[in-house]
Formats: structure tokens, C-alpha cells, sequence
């Protein structure tokens, strides 16, 4: 049978898919798509996938790997933005697409939504913490920079610190927006964090990120996470200065320090030397003045403390004058004493024990007398005559004679320990002239004149020249010959 006749032409699959493609790429050219992204994914082989939608539709679309260094902005699922490319097919599955070759997000809204809810989770972790913020050091030796090496950030800092206080400083250079640039400043603090004590390459002291002015889109590079959590976990203080001074980006949260202005920043690294020689003059004079004052108060408490002293230069003149009038007193005074004393001794006379006993016996005789006139009297007495009669006078004289007998043993002993009894015995007692006893040879002086105590009398002596003779046996002590 034959084919009916038609004026419609015939088309392959391959045709009628490259007729598509061409139509839609040339009515459409070059298109700018607003919606959120959803269902990103990225391949092995370096593309993206990923969809556009809003509320009614939505749209499949690719990024090549090629196109990943110009996207400008990584894509994120949940953010709404615009998409600029070209709209394509893929014959394969018979569906169109949207390739893109940059993107962005869909106004300030979109971008401040994002950075807003990046800042709620850091924030729940602890990244913005005032405990984690390290103080900057007063006068840093070496100042590490992170910003790009074109531009007049570099050279406002430079001025700013040969001005103020002339230091090292260390450049690491980095693009500061576009496609990486967070992550080579991240990579930046990272290295400056990573430089060693001691090294070839100097470790900064305090470490300065800083951007000039700019939008919300140039700045989003300080708003990137790795950027932060490389800031959070720097061992350096760091200052951020990131556009001007009504810019916030999240950076100033994470960082030690903020300032407003990358000259402000360079300000905050290192003091004003002028100010600094003038607080150090003004503290030397306080300090001096605070010297000079506690001197003086420190005077005025030893003067009055003075006042309340003794006159100690008279009061120890008038001591040595004391001292002197008792030591010329003093040798008079022994001599006078000595001759008072020898005074007292010489008209003192030792009785004889013989003459105690004599006049004891002669004591007891009386009494023994008079007690017999007494017994006379009473036996002649009118009227008791008879009772006395009757009485003996035994027991008193028992009693006289047992004090008799207890009085001559007493004799006996006084006399046995008296010293006349010695001398009854040959010996005999030597005094000096004053009357003193001499016990001693060694006391005995030539030619001085002594006198000999006998039993029956007492004769005067000198004693010759020759020195005196020890008896054999005798242990110290001597005896004049």
C-alpha cells in the first residue's frame, strides 16, 4: 500500500531535539532566572546540579566546572537567587535546562537572611564568646596584614604605623572578594597562626584583616564560615577592619578587636609614640612627686617623734659625770667602812668560857642558898609549922642536882670545844696587829708584826725575811715555823 501524501515533514529524534535545543537557545539567548535553590548536588566530575523554583514551577539547571572560578557566589540549598545563563536541553531525557554562568543573591534580603542565620548557629556554638577574645598586646614587635597588595589599604596602614610607632610589618596577600577569596584568607590567619617562635619568618604579635569599603555582595567574603571558624581558632589576636565604618560583617564578631577603619585598625595595633613619651613623663613626675611627698611626711613623723624623745646626748653626759663622782667616792667610802667595822670589832670582848661557867655555878650556888633560907623560913612560920614539918626537901634538891649534872656536861663540852683548852695543849693562836687571826703562812708578810696567844699569856713577834716552809704532807695548808 502507499504512503498517504502529507506536507509534514519528517524528523528523527536526534533532529527534532537539536531543532528544540537551537530554538530555544536562540529565542531565548542569554536569561536572568530568580528562585531558590533547591536540590544541589556536585559530581565527581567537578559539576553542579542543582534546580531553581518558586511558587508555581521549577527548573532544572547545571553549572560546569569550568564556570565554578566565575560563578562568583557558591550556591546554597534555601537561598533565593538570581541565576544568569543560557537555556539549554539535554536530549537524553528530553528536558530543558538552565546553564549557569554566574550567580548572585536575589537582593540584600536574601544575602542578610543568610549571613543572619549563619550568625544564629555560630552563635550557639560559642564562636562569638567574650571569653574566647584575647587582648591585643600593648606594643607589638611584628604586625601581620591580610588584605590585597594593590589598593590603598596596604599603604593607610603602612602610613598609620610609621606615624604612630614605627614596627615590622608582615604582608600576606589575598584577594579580598570573588570566587576563593575566603578561602585564601582563611588560609592567610591559618599561616600566620602556623609560623613558629623563632623561626626565619617572624611570628606577628597581633594579626589585621582588613578590606576598604564596598556592597553587601563584595564584602560577603568576611561573612564566609571557613573565614570565621579560621579567625575563632587563631592563637594571635586579630583585629578586623572590613569596610567602613557603618559595615558590619560577621568577622567583627569573631575577631579580638574591631575597628572601623583599616586606619582605625592600624591605630588599635600600635600606640602614638609622642603619647606615649608624654604619659611616661607625666607618670616619672607623679612618681617623683609621690617620692619626694612620702620623704617629707616620712621627716615630719621623725621630727615629732624627736620632740617626744629624751635629750639623750645630756642625759648620758650626766650619767658619765655620776659615774665619775662615784668612782672618786668610792675608795674613800671602802676605807671609811673598813675602819667602822674595825671600830665595831675592837670593842667587842669575847668572854672566856670559863668565866660562863663560873658564873653560871655561882648562879646555881645562890639559888641553892636562897632556896634553903626559903625552906628555913617556911618551917618557922606560925601555924605551919607542923605541915611544913611534914615536908622534904628531897625532890627540889634531886631536881638541883640534875641540873647540875646537866650544866657540867655542858661545861665539859663548852670546854672541850673552846679554844683555850687547845692552847692549854702547846698550841698557839697568831694575830696581826689589828687583832685579826692569821690561818694562813702564806698571809704572812716579812717583817710584818704579829702577836702569839698562849694559855698563860700573849707575846709580840716580827716575822723574819725568809719565806715560810710547808710542813711534809700538807696540802695547802701552811704553818709559820
Amino acid at each position: 500500500m502507499d504512503t498517504p501524501a502529507t506536507n509534514i515533514p519528517d524528523y528523527s529524534v536526534s533532529d527534532l531535539a537539536g531543532a528544540i535545543r537551537r530554538t530555544l537557545e536562540g529565542a531565548f539567548g542569554r536569561v536572568r532566572v530568580r528562585g531558590e535553590i533547591t536540590e544541589m548536588k556536585r559530581y565527581p566530575s567537578g559539576h553542579t546540579y542543582l534546580s531553581l523554583k518558586d511558587e508555581d514551577a521549577k527548573i532544572e539547571a547545571v553549572i560546569w566546572k569550568t564556570a565554578l572560578r566565575n560563578i562568583g557566589t557558591m550556591p546554597e540549598n534555601g537561598v533565593e537567587m538570581i541565576a544568569t545563563g543560557r537555556i539549554s536541553t539535554y536530549a537524553d531525557r528530553s528536558k530543558y535546562q538552565l546553564v549557569i554562568e554566574r550567580l548572585e543573591y536575589a537582593g540584600e534580603g536574601a544575602l542578610l537572611a543568610r549571613i543572619e542565620a549563619l550568625r544564629k548557629r555560630l552563635l550557639a556554638e560559642g564562636l562569638f564568646e567574650d571569653a574566647r577574645k584575647k587582648p591585643i598586646p600593648r606594643l607589638p614587635a611584628v604586625i601581620g596584614v591580610v588584605t590585597s597588595e594593590k589598593g590603598a589599604v596596604i599603604q593607610d596602614i603602612r602610613t598609620t604605623i610609621a606615624r604612630r610607632f614605627p614596627r615590622r610589618i608582615l604582608l600576606w596577600p589575598v584577594p579580598v572578594q570573588g570566587q576563593g577569596a575566603a578561602e585564601q584568607i582563611a588560609a592567610a590567619i591559618r599561616g600566620f597562626d602556623a609560623i613558629p617562635v623563632g623561626s626565619r619568618v617572624p611570628r606577628p604579635d597581633v594579626i589585621i584583616v582588613a578590606r576598604g569599603g564596598g556592597s553587601l555582595e563584595d564584602l560577603m567574603a568576611f561573612n564566609e564560615e571557613v573565614v570565621l571558624r579560621a579567625v575563632a581558632a587563631c592563637s594571635i589576636p586579630l583585629i578586623s577592619a572590613v569596610g567602613h565604618e557603618t559595615d558590619t560583617t560577621l568577622i567583627d564578631y569573631a575577631s579580638d578587636r574591631r575597628a572601623p577603619t583599616p586606619t582605625a585598625a592600624a591605630e588599635l595595633a600600635v600606640p602614638a609614640r609622642a603619647d606615649m613619651a608624654a604619659a611616661l613623663a607625666q607618670t616619672g613626675a607623679r612618681l617623683v612627686q609621690a617620692v619626694a611627698g612620702g620623704l617629707n611626711q616620712a621627716r615630719l613623723r621623725l621630727l615629732r617623734a624627736e620632740r617626744g624623745l629624751p635629750d639623750v646626748p645630756a642625759r648620758l653626759a650626766a650619767s658619765r659625770q655620776r659615774l665619775d663622782d662615784v668612782g672618786g667616792r668610792l675608795p674613800r667610802a671602802l676605807t671609811g667602812l673598813l675602819g667602822a667595822r674595825r671600830q665595831a670589832l675592837a670593842g667587842l670582848r669575847v668572854p672566856h668560857p670559863r668565866e660562863g661557867i663560873l658564873a653560871r655555878r655561882a648562879a646555881v650556888q645562890g639559888l641553892a642558898l636562897r632556896l634553903g633560907a626559903a625552906w628555913a623560913r617556911q618551917r618557922d612560920r606560925r601555924g605551919a609549922a607542923p605541915a611544913l614539918a611534914r615536908l622534904s626537901p628531897a625532890p627540889v634538891l634531886a631536881l638541883v642536882r640534875q641540873r647540875r649534872a646537866v650544866l657540867d656536861g655542858l661545861s665539859a663540852r663548852l670546854e672541850s670545844a673552846s679554844y683555850q683548852s687547845v692552847l692549854a695543849r702547846g698550841f698557839a693562836l697568831v694575830r696581826d696587829a689589828d687583832g685579826h687571826a692569821v690561818t694562813a703562812a702564806a698571809r704572812v708578810t716579812p717583817g710584818q708584826a704579829l702577836r702569839l696567844a698562849f694559855a698563860d699569856g700573849e707575846v709580840r713577834v716580827q716575822a723574819d725575811g725568809a719565806a715560810p716552809r710547808r710542813k711534809a704532807g700538807a696540802q695547802g695548808q701552811g704553818e709559820l715555823l
